[in-house]
């Protein structure tokens, strides 16, 4: 399965990749359609409107039907509509289409979900997960760090119609060397509990809080960031996308370290209980501790704390979903996931828009430098204290 989880890796880092390359072109955009704070935050936001709530309906796909075939037509519609957006002149074309990019994506993470619940152990899923969270963090780090050099030299378009057309080519090796999840369809969907059964249980809600509140932070800096560092701290564009891809690259870069180091731990005979749970809390505390210093820090103590968010967030993407995998089951993984992404994603919605009207209101981003830190610590206190034990759910179907 080594092939499968190098393409699993690289389609996140596509998949983020896409995220973020409307915020590496936010201020051209702004200019070129005189957008307003709050207008670009709305147009950063509507890629969530649909992603967040197409996630129910994504894990059920992912339950019912082979996760190859569901995973492989949402990369080929968001994909398709990345390199589509590049042609397009009008803020309302741009909002749809961006709609469009967030229903193809949403099927993502559900099946990432579904592979790993059924074709890895536990011992294997912190390494897993973490290719998963380096593409993550990978994508943005070059999406940030080559994208504002190439937007800054030859615009925002041929951007995206040379990074929607090469995604593509994604698509052969996937279909060819993928097998066929072999728990899927009715039966897979009669074993399995209902959405009401999952609900009952306490952790669901402590992940998928959790989720939100990490989600806040990443999407934060996801949507807003290259433009923070231009327009408030009057770095140039090939310096924020220096400072802006070595964030995310220094994720990217923890992520398989943290997700090696937490499975040889449970290897050496900790609980999953106590591995998963000390990753998450320290990394999302110290997530909203650098960051929250990040309001008032002077240029380069700035640098040194947006480097260290980005390392301590390695801590939480390597062990997140490995939690999920863990208590659902492979039966009840879809659904589960499919949940938790809907409320984690959200949070796409909420931290590009209400970062976008405290600005126009302020001025300024200190306000929400400091929202976010407390988000994050909210979201340590849910994996640490409110998800039970990180060990199967027994159902009662």
């Amino acid at each position: 399965m080594n092939g499968i989880l190098l393409l699993l890796g690289l389609s996140v880092f596509i998949n983020y990749i896409d995220r973020a390359n409307l915020s590496v072109a936010a201020p051209l955009l702004q200019d070129e359609l005189r957008l307003s704070a709050s207008q670009l935050g709305v147009l950063l936001s509507a890629f969530f409107w649909t992603y967040a709530c197409m996630q129910l309906l994504a894990g059920w796909l992912v339950d019912r039907f082979d996760v190859k075939w569901v995973l492989a037509i949402g990369f080929f519609v968001w994909s398709a509509a990345t390199a589509f957006t590049g042609a397009l002149h009008a803020f309302t074309a741009l909002l749809v289409i961006r709609v469009i990019v967030g229903a193809g994506e949403s099927v993502a993470y559900p099946a990432y979900a579904k592979i790993f619940a059924n074709h890895f152990v536990e011992n294997q899923r912190g390494f897993a997960n973490s290719i998963v969270g380096a593409g993550q963090s990978l994508g943005p780090a070059l999406g940030i760090l080559f994208g504002g050099t190439l937007v800054a030299h030859f615009g925002w378009r041929p951007f995206f119609v040379v990074l929607g057309l090469a995604s593509l080519l994604w698509l052969p090796p996937w279909l060819r060397w993928m097998p066929r999840t072999a728990a899927t369809g009715a039966l897979d969907m009669k074993q399995g509990p209902g959405l009401v059964e999952i609900l009952r249980h306490r952790s669901s809600w402590g992940t998928w809080i959790g989720h939100f509140c990490s989600n806040y932070f990443l999407y934060f800096l996801l949507t807003w960031l290259p433009f923070y560092l231009q327009r408030e701290r009057h770095f140039s564009a090939e310096s924020m996308s220096k400072i802006g891809g070595a964030t995310f690259l220094l994720a990217a870069m923890s992520s398989p370290i943290c997700g090696w180091l937490s499975d040889r731990w449970i290897s050496g005979g900790a609980t999953p209980t106590r591995v998963r749970k000390t990753f998450m809390g320290v990394g999302m505390a110290c997530n909203g501790l650098f960051l929250v210093g990040c309001a008032a820090a002077p240029d380069k103590l700035l640098v040194v704390l947006l480097l260290l968010a980005g390392a301590s967030f390695g801590l939480v993407s390597s062990n997140l979903n490995a939690v999920t995998q863990t208590l659902a089951g492979p039966h009840a993984v879809g659904r589960w996931m499919g949940a938790q992404n809907f409320v984690g994603n959200l949070a796409g919605a909420v931290a590009p828009a209400l970062t976008g009207i405290l600005v126009g209101r302020t001025g300024h981003f200190y306000w929400p430098f400091v929202i976010t830190s407390v988000i994050t610590w909210v979201g340590a206190l849910q994996w640490v204290f409110v998800v039970g034990p990180v060990e199967p759910v027994v159902w009662e179907t």
